[in-house]
């Protein structure tokens, strides 16, 4: 368990009372407020969907992960988290995905604003943000992820829908498996 207070933080775009943080160890200051918004999750997705201690350890505090925080007015708002893909080894839908052990892909594990920032572009400024920085990244290729059946589509960018799986994590809903090439 991390035992640091503060997180250690890149700012890595900023606008008036809007920031994104790149965060290089999250500390237990911000534990709360992350598993705060995520709660935000358990209404569409149920609980499993809700971050606790441990899970902000295994995904925003391993070695490769690459989170991303915003925060409106020094308050976290929202975060988005991508993991390499071979992170996800115990998940079978990896053992088929052709990318798996090439150690090109991230997989966007998380991505939640609260609700009330949604409609005026934090979200969007968050998810360029993040598209940006994995562009950058010299031997990532693809972003990959689990969205709602029907939101792939929205995407912007060569998007191609891999599979459907229904009932996906118990939630009762149909989701999508996409890829992004970068």
């Amino acid at each position: 368990m991390n035992t640091k207070e503060s997180s250690s933080i890149e700012v890595v775009a900023s606008s008036g009372i809007f920031q994104i943080e790149f965060f290089h160890e999250t500390g237990a200051a911000d534990y709360n407020r992350l598993i705060e918004i995520s709660n935000s999750l358990e209404k569409d997705f149920g609980k499993n969907f809700v971050l606790s201690h441990k899970t902000i350890e295994k995904y925003f505090n391993h070695s490769g992960s690459l989170p991303y925080v915003a925060r409106y007015r020094n308050e976290i708002i929202g975060y988005i988290i991508g993991i390499p893909l071979e992170y996800l080894d115990r998940e079978p839908w990896t053992r088929i995905e052709k990318n798996f052990g090439k150690h090109n892909t991230i997989y966007t594990y998380a991505f939640v604003v609260l609700e009330e920032f949604r409609k005026n572009g934090y979200a969007r400024m968050l998810k360029k943000v993040y598209l940006s920085k994995l562009e950058k990244l010299n031997n990532i290729l693809y972003n990959s992820g689990h969205v709602k059946k029907g939101i792939a589509s929205k995407f912007k960018g060569k998007i191609e829908v891999i599979n459907h799986i229904d009932n996906w994590q118990g939630t009762g809903k149909t989701f999508e498996y996409y890829r992004r090439e970068l």
